[in-house]
């Protein structure tokens, strides 16, 4: 009987975040592609489009008109998942398959540039540091409203991750309950400090650092990485190395390196391919519920769909609705292409 080797046998890895496992086929990888092939989309984009609902100027869809912004812009979602309308209502205790209840809160959208054509790769650092200032902001005035006690920040970016408007923009949903994945990664963070003494991810990064297998980037203040449990085949987390638990902690030098960080790590997803690289991608902080939440420490998820070009997809059917979450490339191999990508965006080099 031959010994485990990690790199080529199919295995299990834990997620002590959600406390799930993902299976790992590394021999898969080596397998012949006849599946579907996505639609790259060709050609370039305006700075400006007259037809765009997201474009300075311009009239959405609810008849408002944006205003002539020049830096990050929020306004409320014309298509609002949630709403702000407190509904009467009377739990039936005694029902048990079919309990529902009313949610409460409220949808944003913040557009990161005036520019229909500014991805974040793209941006100056100087801008993406006014999206994150914008993004403090909206924490702040959000989880101070009396029922909201969670403000999730994310972005759709591409057509393949259900994007509806190419002008480059992200959302907030802020909400009374915890999601259930922001739920389960609470719990578990919690138990770990309670046990531990310590935080999870802070000591989790430590690890990291050590091994130095799965880094992609490290600056001051942040480390990108793909994690030990990562599903999705180019999935990478930004961890603070510093203990913080929510965006409003970050100093001005704090900022400044989340900026870059973020700008470094979607120049190699866009040059891993050579195309403008679809993810979605959200922050995981604190509760806006006034407590202290000592087990958080802030990261982000960058969870893109790309297999092996700018056109395979990696799909979630079969064994992973069923059975549980699978990937073929193993994490250290994802962390070494990612890595390996030049910090000058392909297009400056045509």
């Amino acid at each position: 009987m031959r010994n485990f080797d990690i790199n080529e046998d199919p295995h299990r890895r834990y997620n002590p975040l959600i406390n799930e496992w993902v299976l790992v086929s590394p021999h898969r990888a080596k397998r012949p592609w006849q599946g579907q092939n996505e639609k790259v989309t060709s050609g370039s984009l305006p700075e400006y489009d007259p037809k765009c609902y997201l474009c300075p100027g311009n009239v959405r869809a609810n008849g408002e008109v944006n205003p002539s912004y020049e830096n990050a812009f929020v306004f409320e979602n014309d298509f609002a998942a949630l709403k702000q309308e407190e509904i009467a209502f009377e739990e039936n205790k005694k029902d048990t398959f079919f309990k529902a209840k009313p949610e409460r809160g409220i949808s944003r959208v913040v557009c990161f540039s005036p520019k229909h054509n500014l991805t974040l790769p793209e941006m100056p650092v100087e801008g993406i540091e006014n999206i994150i200032y914008t993004w403090q902001k909206e924490y702040t005035d959000l989880g101070s409203v009396d029922y909201i006690n969670h403000v999730q920040i994310f972005e759709n970016k591409g057509s393949v991750m259900g994007c509806s408007n190419p002008h480059p923009h992200g959302q907030i949903w802020a909400q009374s309950s915890l999601p259930t994945e922001v739920a389960k990664t609470q719990n578990n963070l919690k138990a770990y400090l309670d046990k531990n003494g310590s935080n999870l991810l802070q000591d989790y990064l430590k690890e990291e650092l050590k091994l130095k297998e799965r880094i992609v980037i490290e600056n001051d203040h942040f480390v990108a990485l793909v994690p030990f449990w990562a599903i999705w085949p180019y999935e990478t987390m930004i961890i603070s190395k510093r203990h913080l638990t929510k965006i409003t902690d970050f100093t001005e030098d704090e900022v400044s390196g989340f900026a870059t960080i973020l700008k470094q790590l979607t120049i190699k997803y866009d040059n891993l391919f050579e195309t403008s690289f679809p993810y979605s991608s959200g922050i995981h902080q604190a509760p806006t519920d006034g407590e202290e939440h000592l087990e958080w420490q802030f990261h982000m998820h960058f969870y893109p769909p790309l297999l092996r070009s700018a056109t395979v997809k990696k799909f979630m059917v079969g064994y992973e609705m069923m059975g549980e979450s699978q990937r073929d490339i193993t994490p250290e191999k994802s962390a070494e292409f990612l890595k390996n990508q030049s910090e000058l965006h392909y297009k400056t080099r045509l």
